[in-house]
């Protein structure tokens, strides 16, 4: 029923149904391809001509045109063709914004709409934000002060696609380049289809590839991401709506955050995503992040085919509490299958133009690291905490629940150094809870194990699981604390430097079937508190 909606809307779209009942090309309203006249009121009057006449193509042509922000209208379908620019405006006084966001191209409310075509939708984000940080410096534009020590807040930048409360939309084939934030976010709608995109924006931070917030049916297949932020994030801020039907496949994604991301922002929730065949590579933070932190539910995930290689992290799953005055939200029913993660010693997005922050570094400078000399970072001695596990964390009496992990294969760089930091496994529940903190994978600092660690966390199955590194780690492989019923079948860890090679403290209910390692189970398992 789902795919028939989309299907149809890919061929109204793209065939000759009602949003192409005319043709308008731009230039016929008096717009210059010289790529520095600012052409808004020329392809706004175009949009809005071809609205009022019921709908159909407003076609930009080969060229590059500077525009400010545009409004799309219902029944419109903005083309860009093959060969077609359209560049956003260098200064603020040429966008406008909707519920505080501002964007190139806006649309609040509307329905069967669609951006086509093969050319390129470029929102040159560093040129904008020159005009931005020059206005906050001579108090021009004010925001708040994490401009001084950070970057201007989200409010003040441009995305390049905003559609809000929009239903029936359909943005195929364009490619989206440059944005000051996040470059798309489809929020409130309802039927979104996203097909054969290319996002390459790594203009600025914050700039999360493609961003669905509190939307429903929605279809994204066959799109390459490459964003310093987060690549494909599904977010929940309206604490009475959520993001459910979603169906992606066939997408590969870079980021100097993470891969795929469902959460940080879990105010409503998620259900029912199902995701198929990624391919991540270069990542920075983790291929798979799965949060529920701000009272929202998230549930029905089905995540199937992941390959990623050179990423900071495979799986980081998370029931948190942000909202320390509301209600704790679930987490439970995710099924991930068919993933094989490759995780390297270095940092993995280094050289790309904005690499991400040394979020899981610490000072020191009272020990040498045995790394090498790139550690130091902004001219400052860091010292790195060892490579960060996979991990499943809830909260103590909120567990994470209901997880399945079938067909999971990844290998660390390894390297840890008792030098650099160790966790003695008699003080496994020194790790902090930090129960309000951010959500990433490096919220924990270091870890006892280096493989898996599981904590707060009940009805979890892994089905051959397959862990290895590349250089000795002194830490065992997987570490749970506060564990119910767990099911271990085809574990492979073939390779352990030291004993033992699995921690279970304060944890119940464990069956192991098939356990491929390399001594026996009495000499690899350790079990503190065990029941």
């Amino acid at each position: 029923m789902l795919k028939n909606k989309y299907t149809l809307l890919l061929m109204i779209c793209l065939t000759g149904g009602s949003v192409q009942a005319i043709d308008k090309t731009i230039t016929a309203y008096g717009a210059i391809a010289d790529g520095r006249t600012i052409n808004t009121k020329f392809i706004q009057e175009a949009i809005d001509d071809v609205a009022a006449s019921g709908g159909g193509r407003v076609v930009v042509p080969p060229g590059n045109f500077m525009t400010g922000t545009l409004f799309l209208k219902s029944g419109v379908d903005l083309h860009v063709s093959l060969g077609a620019a359209l560049l956003g405006a260098h200064t603020t006084d040429d966008y406008q914004k909707l519920y505080g966001r501002a964007a190139l191209i806006l649309a609040n409310a509307q329905h069967h709409i669609a951006v086509s075509g093969e050319g390129i939708i470029d929102g040159q984000g560093q040129e904008l934000m020159v005009d931005i940080f020059k206005k906050l410096r001579s108090g021009q534009i004010k925001h708040d002060s994490s401009w001084l020590f950070k970057r201007p807040s989200e409010g003040g930048r441009a995305m390049i696609l905003y559609f809000r409360g929009c239903n029936d939309v359909s943005v195929t084939g364009i490619t989206l380049k440059n944005a000051s934030n996040w470059v798309q976010d489809y929020r409130e709608c309802d039927g979104v289809l996203i097909h054969k995109i290319t996002v390459q924006s790594t203009a600025y931070w914050n700039n999360d590839g493609i961003d669905i917030t509190d939307s429903k049916n929605v279809r994204i297949t066959h799109c390459f991401i490459n964003a310093s932020d987060d690549a494909l994030c599904l977010k929940s801020e309206n604490p009475e709506s959520f993001c459910e039907n979603i169906f992606v496949d066939s997408c590969t994604l870079r980021s100097s955050a993470s891969g795929l991301k469902l959460g940080t922002a879990s105010r409503g929730g998620f259900r029912n995503i199902k995701i198929r065949n990624l391919t991540i590579y270069d990542t920075y933070r983790s291929a798979i992040a799965l949060e529920s932190v701000d009272g929202g539910f998230l549930e029905n995930i089905d995540i199937r085919n992941v390959i990623a290689t050179n990423t900071g992290n495979a799986i980081f799953i998370r029931r948190g509490r942000r909202n320390t005055n509301g209600a704790v939200g679930t987490l439970k029913g995710i099924y991930i299958a068919n993933v094989k993660v490759q995780v390297p010693f270095l940092k993995p997005d280094q050289g790309y133009p904005l690499e991400g922050p040394p979020d899981h570094l610490r000072p020191g400078v009272d020990k040498t690291p045995k790394r090498p000399s790139s550690f130091h970072i902004y001219g400052h001695p860091f010292l790195p905490y060892n490579l960060i596990p996979s991990s499943i964390a809830g909260l103590p009496g909120y567990p994470v629940e209901d997880i399945t992990l079938e067909n999971i294969e990844i290998s660390y760089g390894g390297g840890a150094s008792k030098d650099i930091a160790h966790i003695p496994l008699h003080a496994i529940t020194s790790v902090p809870e930090n129960e309000d903190d951010y959500p990433e994978f490096s919220m924990f600092g270091e870890l006892p194990s280096w493989g898996f660690y599981i904590r707060h966390a009940k009805g979890i199955k892994m089905k051959n699981v397959k862990l290895s590194f590349v250089d000795d780690d002194f830490r065992p492989a997987i570490v749970m604390d506060d564990v119910n019923n767990i099911d271990l079948t085809d574990v492979h860890i073939p390779t352990a430097t030291e004993m033992p090679m699995m921690l279970l403290n304060n944890t119940s209910g464990v069956t192991m079937k098939n356990l491929v390692i390399p001594v026996s189970k009495e000499k690899a398992i350790m079990k503190a508190n065990y029941k």
